[in-house]
């Protein structure tokens, strides 16, 4: 079986932040000794803290699934108690990957440090309860699948509603809809690029589905209308969506420039997506839309994320 990190190259980036903390029971003597400033070694507190600084840092180094990433921000605290010394970690970074591990590592390291500077003089220090507090930023905050949600897919192209081509991205958004995102997909259905018909379309689906994504039709040819279509039935447009779909999609290639999807809300609370028409296009942008159709819909209804 291989092994191999997880491709986030089609995530946002965001502002992502992890907090950890951890101890190490020491004996009375250790305690005092590092009270007293006895420590041969030296200040075993602020060794510590610069310990976990570096644990953070060289993270992907020593944890083989962990991405290199530009760290932000690190805040370690090491404070002595009673019974040892107990170590807190706060990472933040602007990146398309949490910071847990790091803010883990760094709690680690200093705790390593603590036992390092004081294992000549304490045979019996256990290091424990090292553990995760809180992270912000990931999947947790806005990311969800679209499970419970009927979906449509609908394909607009010439050559493949005359049979001359095969439809594959159109399936190529099924699959993802239904296997990756566990959505269902009720209504599948190739047109021509032919503004009225698509239009009678999303008429026909408002209401009765969640979501509508059409793949194709947003080039610039004179027959390429999915967009002139979308806006003219759609009664708030989501401009975000087209922006996103357009500033990600030129991370795989500058061609997403050219594409002029957009996206917006048909009746109470129906979503239409318009996607590329190559299988490219569907897998990289439905893969960064698809965890936040959930909110778009609570928020078309008024509601609020429970």
């Amino acid at each position: 079986m291989g092994f191999k990190p997880v491709d986030v190259s089609n995530k946002f980036e965001t502002i992502r932040t992890a907090k950890a903390e951890g101890k190490i029971y020491l004996s009375d003597d250790s305690v005092k000794m590092i009270k007293e400033g006895r420590v041969p070694k030296g200040d075993v507190l602020s060794a510590s803290q610069m310990a976990g600084i570096f644990g953070a840092k060289r993270t992907a180094d020593i944890l083989p699934f962990c991405h290199n990433i530009m760290i932000d921000h690190v805040l370690v605290d090491a404070h002595l108690h009673e019974d040892g010394v107990y170590v807190t970690a706060q990472v933040k970074c602007i990146g398309r990957t949490g910071v847990e591990m790091e803010a883990l590592t760094a709690v680690s390291s200093a705790l390593l440090n603590v036992y390092d500077m004081l294992k000549a003089f304490d045979k019996n220090m256990v290091i424990s309860d090292i553990r995760l507090v809180e992270k912000r930023g990931g999947k947790s905050d806005y990311e969800e699948d679209l499970s419970g949600l009927d979906c449509a897919v609908i394909t607009l192209s010439d050559t493949c509603y005359k049979k001359e081509a095969e439809d594959r991205s159109g399936k190529t958004a099924i699959d993802i809809i239904e296997n990756e995102f566990r959505g269902k997909v009720v209504h599948y259905k190739v047109l021509p690029d032919d503004k009225d018909m698509i239009i009678n379309e999303f008429e026909s689906l408002k209401d009765k589905v969640d979501i509508i994504f059409t793949t194709g039709g947003t080039g610039f040819s004179k027959r390429d209308v999915t967009p002139e279509a979308t806006k003219e039935v759609v009664e708030k447009e989501m401009i975000g969506f087209g922006e996103a779909v357009r500033i990600i999609g030129v991370r795989f290639t500058p061609k997403s420039l050219l594409s002029r999807a957009t996206a917006g809300v048909i009746g109470d609370s129906t979503l239409i997506i318009n996607l590329p028409g190559s299988t490219g296009g569907v897998k990289d942008n439905l893969r960064m839309l698809a965890p936040l159709l959930k909110h778009a819909i609570r928020m078309a209804k008024g509601e609020k994320k429970h």
